[in-house]
């Protein structure tokens, strides 16, 4: 890619941007969010198209005016945030566009077959006739990435690929991708996550505020100078936290039995409590309850027996804005389907929840003067950028739409905050930023609770660690003594290790 220049409104995403892959290499793009990685590639991908620049493949200039045109040059991609049809099929999602026929008809019983087979070939076990809606992000994702191999792209990709997946499909992930360059194909991979750079990247190029800051060989460098060259600043890995004073519960969660989408039950009688003080992290595989645990505690999801607790009031099958409104926020783990009304500026965004309260809300009129005031005053706290409060939250990056969804949650002060994901597909300078909000909020002797599928960040920033297993919690044990080794046999239902951490 030579000299690409793409502007929207009020911003130039991509500034004159040189990028060259090599054929069978793995090369990442780093950057923080909003610095215009996925931009760039989605321009290779024929989604939007360069105000200036050319593109060449094999050293012959192309024009890729769609996906479709970036498919017949073997282009392929898996976005970050999925582009699958909810109520279609795993198959009918991977053979969209590209159906096997017989006569004039679908062949749906070949459609399977090739997806079964391909899921094999590359260790991506996905269920080919379940729907979208019924499945886990971690899944959707394999979907994607399936999508893309279905249509034989030599050139694949992979948009914040490992942004869902827990470490052992990461590890999975990584062994695919290496197969993937053995085979002849090439792969340019976004991500944030400069141990998965070290571990299976060639080369690397830094892209800050849409300009190429370096590219170089990932043998000669090291995460500290990436970080560096990525934020423009030295990063700080390690949480710095003070030791948690944990006072009463905040939240009790007795003997929760809730039905999953699929008619059966996903929560098994779980029980758990957050102090006020302290952070509690649940870490378990994707798909053992973690997701219907938070619709659960925030009302979206109806519990058959058991009930919840918060600050000792029953909220048991309360709605939404009741358990808001009693002091709970949820930072949801789907950014667009949960936490956004992405086609609402960025000012409507940040009183989704708060927009009936009187300071917003004057005999039934919506106060705008009183709403833009208050998302300014977040946007510059929170530091998310965007050419202005009147933005629609589509344009956003994820990265700052996520910084948004933290600033409304955590600015309403809860009692007990309700984190999921919270750092999917952020940069290092964000994680180091919204972990320290987290732990701020516990300084104040708030409770948080934190799902994540990173076992180093649940380590780093949580005080205990509650295993979740087929719908319960197998385990808890404290952070400062237990290890991934240890939480991985737990999440596989295995026992643990005698003599680490302590149970409860």
């Amino acid at each position: 890619m030579r000299g690409i220049t793409k502007r929207f409104p009020g911003i130039i995403a991509n500034d004159n941007i040189n990028l060259s892959v090599k054929k069978g290499e793995i090369h990442a793009l780093l950057g923080e969010n909003g610095a215009g990685k996925s931009t760039l590639m989605n321009v290779l991908f024929g989604l939007y198209q360069p105000e200036e620049g050319e593109i060449l493949i094999n050293e012959n200039t192309v024009k890729i005016t769609s996906p479709n045109v970036a498919n017949e040059l073997g282009i392929g991609m898996v976005h970050q945030h999925f582009m699958l049809v909810e109520k279609f099929t795993v198959t009918e999602n991977i053979v969209l566009g590209n159906e096997p026929k017989n006569g004039l008809q679908i062949d749906i019983k070949q459609a399977v077959k090739a997806v079964e087979q391909l899921s094999k070939q590359y260790g991506l076990q996905v269920d080919p006739n379940a729907k979208i809606e019924q499945i886990s992000v971690g899944m959707q994702q394999r979907v994607e990435i399936l999508k893309t191999l279905y249509r034989g792209a030599d050139i694949l990709i992979f948009d914040e690929p490992t942004a869902v997946l827990t470490p052992q499909e990461i590890n999975e992930l990584i062994e695919i991708m290496h197969n993937l360059v053995k085979e002849g194909k090439t792969i340019i991979l976004i991500t944030h996550k400069l141990k998965e750079i070290m571990a299976v990247c060639d080369a690397v190029t830094i892209i800050r505020r849409g300009k190429v800051i370096d590219s170089l060989m990932v043998k000669d460098t090291n995460p500290d100078e990436l970080a560096a060259k990525m934020v423009g600043r030295e990063v700080n890995f390690r949480v710095d936290k003070t030791e948690a004073q944990p006072k009463g519960p905040i939240l009790s969660v007795e003997n929760v039995v809730a039905m999953g989408n699929r008619g059966v039950n996903a929560l098994n009688g779980i029980s758990l409590e957050v102090r006020a003080g302290e952070i509690l992290g649940i870490a378990g595989v994707d798909g053992n309850g973690q997701s219907e645990l938070i619709e659960v505690l925030t009302g979206l999801r109806k519990i058959t027996s058991g009930r919840v607790l918060l600050n000792g009031k029953e909220i048991t099958n309360h709605t939404p804005r009741d358990i808001s409104e009693s002091g709970l926020s949820h930072i949801p783990e789907d950014r667009h389907k949960r936490g956004l009304i992405l086609d609402f500026t960025m000012s409507e965004n940040m009183v989704l929840e708060t927009y009936f309260h009187p300071t917003f809300n004057k005999n039934g009129f919506l106060d705008y003067g009183a709403i833009d005031k208050h998302a300014a005053r977040l946007i510059e706290e929170f530091d998310v950028r965007t050419p202005s409060i009147h933005t629609p939250a589509r344009a956003l990056s994820g990265g700052n739409q996520q910084k948004a969804i933290i600033a409304r949650e955590v600015d309403k002060n809860p009692d007990l905050l309700i984190a999921a994901q919270p750092t999917r597909g952020l940069d290092v300078g964000a994680i180091e930023f919204i972990h320290r909000r987290l732990v701020d909020q516990r300084d104040k002797g708030k409770a948080v609770l934190m799902l994540s599928l990173e076992l180093d960040e649940i380590i780093n920033v949580a005080d205990r660690i509650a295993v979740i297993y087929e719908g319960k919690i197998v385990g808890i044990v404290d952070a400062k003594s237990t290890n991934e080794q240890e939480l991985g046999l737990m999440m596989s239902g295995g026992k643990r290790m005698q003599g680490v951490g302590n149970d409860e």
